[in-house]
C-alpha cells in the first residue's frame, strides 16, 4: 500500500466514527429545539426503528411526548416517511391518536376511553359512534383526509385490546353514580358536569371522580338552585290527598340514588286525569330524554337494553301486564340480569343487569301479580275538572321556571338522607325495606317524622284489596272464606270448590288455572296478600301417603263476619278522623265528621264509600284502629 493509499484508508476510518445514529441525544435536544424529531434522518431512523424493534420505539415514544415533543404530528410524519397511502400506516397512525386519551374497561370487559375535548373530560366506549367521530375527526386534522373503514377496524380492535389487557378497571354509570359515602348526579350538559352530594350539602363539580356515559336521547338537567321547596312541585302533580304526595316525593328521592331497590310506581285513572303529563314531568325532573314515554317493550331483550341506556323508566299507556314482563319488571326494581348469546358466536354470552326506577300508566289497574305489587306503590289519580284544567303551553313554561328551584330542594332532601341514614331505625322493616329507610331518613328536611311510613302503610293496604280483587283465584278464595273460618283439603278439592264457587265465565277463562298444580302455584303466589287481608294459608303432608294438604283459616284478628251493615267495633279501639282533613285524606275513604276534633272524644259512626273499604272511626285517639275488608271488621295496630 503506498503512503497515499494509507492516508485515504485513515482518513475514510476517521470519518466512519463520527458517524453516530441520529436518535443518540435526540429527547436531550428537544429542550432547545423543538423540531429535532422531524428532520429527515430522525424520521427515516424512527421509521426503522418502528418496524424493527417496536419495544424500543415505544419506550421512546414515551419519553419524547415527556420532553414535549407534540408525539401525534410525530406519527404522522412517520407515516408520511413511510409513503403514507392507506392500511397498515392509517392504523399506525390511528392508534398514535389513541394514546391522548386515557384507556379503562368496565366490569363486562368492555373497553372505555376517557377523552380531552375543549378542556373538559368526556368517556365515551370505543366502540361507540362517538368515539369513532372523534378517531377520525384527529385523524383528518393530522393528514387532511379520511381513514379507510379497514384501518379504522384494525385500530379500534387493537386500542379495545389495550384497554380490556393493559388497563385498570373502573365502573360505568347512567345519569347517578356513587362513590365513597357521596351521590353525583350527571347534568349531561356539554361540559360533562356533574352535582356532587354529601352530607353537608351539594355543588356542582368539573371533574367528578366516577365515570358517566351517555346514551342516546340523554338530554341535559338544568342547573340546581339553592332556596326551592319540594311544595313547589305539587301544583304539577294531580294527586288527591297529602300522603299520594308525600308517596311521590319519597320515590323521586328514592329515584336519585345510585341503587335500589327502587319502587314501581303505577298509576291509574281514566281518561282525562294527567297520567302521561305526571310521567313526562317526573321523568324531566331526574332523568330528561328525548323520548320521556315509551311503551313497553315485547321481549325481555329490549326492555333490559332500554334498562341500560336510561337510569329511568316510563311506560306509557299501559293496557296489561304478560306474566314475563311483570316477572322482569320485579327484576329490574331489586336487581337482576339477563343474558342472549352473542351474534355470530356458539358460546359467548351478552349479558345486561340494571337495577333502574320504573313509572307505568294506564287506565285500568294493570298490576294484578302479587309479587309485582309487593314492590309496587300504585297511587289512582282523579279526573282533572274542566274549571282547573291549563294547557300544555303554560304548565310547561311554569315548571320550566320551577325546575332548577325543585331540583335543589330535591338534592337538599338527599343530603339530609345521606347524612341520617346510618342512625335511622324502623320499629318494623316493609318489604322494600331499603327504600322505606331511605325515605325516612330524608324526610325530615319536609315534613313530620313518621309521616312516610303511615303514608307507605296505608297504600300498600290499599294495594292489598286492589291485587286481590284483580286476581280472580285470590277473590274466590277470600269470597270462599267469607262464610267460614276455615277450609282443608287437597289441591283438587280445592280445585273443585273454587271452580263451583265462580261462575262459568271465570272458570273457563284462559286464566283461571286448569290444573291442581297451577292452581298451588297461584295460591302460593298470592298468599302474601291473603295474609294481609286476613287470610291464612298453611300446607302440609298427612297420613302414611303423606298427602299434600292446604289448609285456609281466618286469621285471628277478624273480629265479626260480613253484613249488610256492620256494626262497629268498641269505640275505644278506633282512631279519630281529624276535621283538618290529615287523618281523613290519610284514610281517603272516610269523610271528618265536621264536630270532630283531634283527640276529642265521641260515639263512633261508620261511613261506606261504594268499591271502598268501609271505615269506622271515633273520637278516641287511642293508637289502633279497625278497618271493614274482605267482609269483616280487622285491627289494625
Amino acid at each position: 500500500m503506498t503512503a497515499i493509499e494509507g492516508r485515504l484508508v485513515a482518513e475514510a476510518i476517521d470519518a466512519a466514527a463520527e458517524v453516530t445514529d441520529p436518535l443518540d441525544g435526540l429527547v436531550e435536544r428537544l429542550a432547545h429545539d423543538p423540531g429535532a424529531a422531524f428532520t429527515p434522518e430522525v424520521l427515516a431512523r424512527l421509521n426503522e426503528l418502528k418496524r424493527e424493534d417496536r419495544p424500543t420505539f415505544e419506550g421512546l415514544r414515551a419519553r419524547l411526548k415527556q420532553a414535549g415533543c407534540r408525539v401525534t404530528q410525530l406519527d404522522g410524519a412517520i407515516a408520511d416517511e413511510r409513503g403514507g397511502g392507506r392500511g397498515s400506516s392509517q392504523a399506525d397512525t390511528l392508534i398514535g391518536l389513541v394514546a391522548e386519551a386515557g384507556l379503562f374497561h368496565a366490569a363486562d370487559g368492555k373497553g372505555y376511553a376517557d377523552l380531552n375535548i375543549n378542556g373538559h373530560r368526556e368517556t365515551w366506549p370505543i366502540r361507540s359512534k362517538g368515539f369513532k367521530h372523534w378517531l377520525a375527526r384527529r385523524f383528518f386534522e393530522i393528514t387532511g383526509g379520511a381513514p379507510s373503514s379497514e384501518a379504522l377496524q384494525s385500530a379500534l380492535n387493537l386500542v379495545e385490546a389495550r384497554a380490556h389487557f393493559d388497563a385498570p378497571q373502573m365502573e360505568v354509570h347512567v345519569r347517578v353514580a356513587g362513590h365513597d359515602n357521596r351521590l353525583y348526579l350527571d347534568l349531561a350538559d356539554d361540559a360533562w358536569r356533574a352535582v356532587e352530594i354529601d352530607q353537608e350539602g351539594w355543588r356542582v363539580v368539573d371533574e367528578p371522580p366516577v365515570r358517566f356515559r351517555r346514551a342516546s336521547g340523554m338530554q341535559p338537567l338544568p342547573l340546581p338552585t339553592a332556596g326551592g321547596s319540594l311544595e313547589m312541585l305539587r301544583p304539577f302533580f294531580n294527586v288527591s290527598s297529602d300522603d299520594d304526595f308525600v308517596i311521590v316525593v319519597s320515590w323521586a328521592l328514592a329515584a336519585l340514588r345510585d341503587h335500589g331497590p327502587y319502587p314501581v310506581l303505577v298509576l291509574s285513572g281514566e281518561q282525562g286525569s294527567a297520567k302521561s303529563t305526571f310521567s313526562t314531568i317526573l321523568r324531566t325532573l331526574l332523568d330528561p330524554s328525548s323520548a320521556p314515554l315509551r311503551a313497553l317493550p315485547r321481549e325481555d331483550r329490549d326492555l333490559f337494553i332500554t334498562a341500560s341506556n336510561g337510569h329511568m323508566l316510563t311506560f306509557d299507556n299501559v293496557s296489561g301486564l304478560p306474566s314475563w314482563i311483570s316477572d322482569t319488571l320485579c327484576r329490574l326494581a331489586t336487581g337482576g340480569g339477563f343474558s342472549v348469546r352473542q351474534l355470530y358466536s356458539d358460546q359467548d354470552e351478552v349479558l345486561f343487569e340494571a337495577q333502574r326506577p320504573i313509572v307505568l300508566n294506564g287506565i285500568e289497574d294493570i298490576v294484578t301479580r302479587p309479587d309485582l305489587a309487593d314492590r309496587a306503590i300504585l297511587l289512582t289519580l282523579e279526573p282533572i275538572r274542566e274549571e282547573c284544567r291549563r294547557t300544555e303551553k303554560d304548565l310547561w313554561a311554569a315548571f320550566e321556571k320551577a325546575r332548577p328551584l325543585i331540583l335543589g330542594a330535591l338534592l337538599d332532601a338527599v343530603s339530609t338522607g345521606l347524612r341520617r341514614l346510618p342512625e335511622t331505625r324502623l320499629e318494623k322493616l316493609p318489604r322494600m325495606a331499603d327504600f322505606a329507610l331511605w325515605a325516612t331518613a330524608c324526610e325530615s328536611v319536609m315534613w313530620d317524622d313518621g309521616t312516610f311510613c303511615r303514608a307507605y302503610d296505608d297504600n300498600r293496604e290499599e294495594a292489598v284489596d286492589s291485587v286481590i280483587e284483580a286476581d280472580q283465584v285470590s277473590s274466590a278464595v277470600r269470597s270462599m272464606m267469607g262464610t267460614r273460618t276455615e277450609w282443608t283439603g287437597t289441591a283438587s278439592d280445592l280445585l273443585g270448590a273454587l271452580s263451583s264457587a265462580v261462575s262459568e265465565r271465570v272458570a273457563k277463562a284462559k286464566t283461571w288455572p286448569e290444573t291442581p298444580r297451577a292452581l298451588s302455584g297461584r295460591l302460593r303466589r298470592a298468599a302474601p296478600f291473603l295474609r294481609k287481608a286476613g287470610i291464612g294459608i298453611e300446607y302440609s303432608k298427612e297420613g302414611r301417603a303423606r298427602t299434600r294438604v292446604i289448609r285456609i283459616f281466618r286469621e285471628p284478628d277478624i273480629i265479626g263476619e260480613s253484613s249488610s251493615r256492620p256494626s262497629a267495633p268498641p269505640a275505644e279501639a278506633f282512631r279519630v278522623a281529624s276535621s283538618n282533613g290529615s287523618e281523613g285524606a290519610r284514610l281517603r275513604t272516610v269523610s271528618a265528621p265536621a264536630d270532630a276534633s283531634e283527640g276529642s272524644r265521641g260515639t263512633p259512626t261508620v261511613r261506606e264509600k261504594p268499591g271502598n273499604p268501609s271505615i269506622a272511626d271515633d273520637a278516641d285517639g287511642a293508637d289502633a284502629n279497625f278497618r271493614y275488608q274482605s267482609g269483616a271488621w280487622k285491627a289494625r295496630v
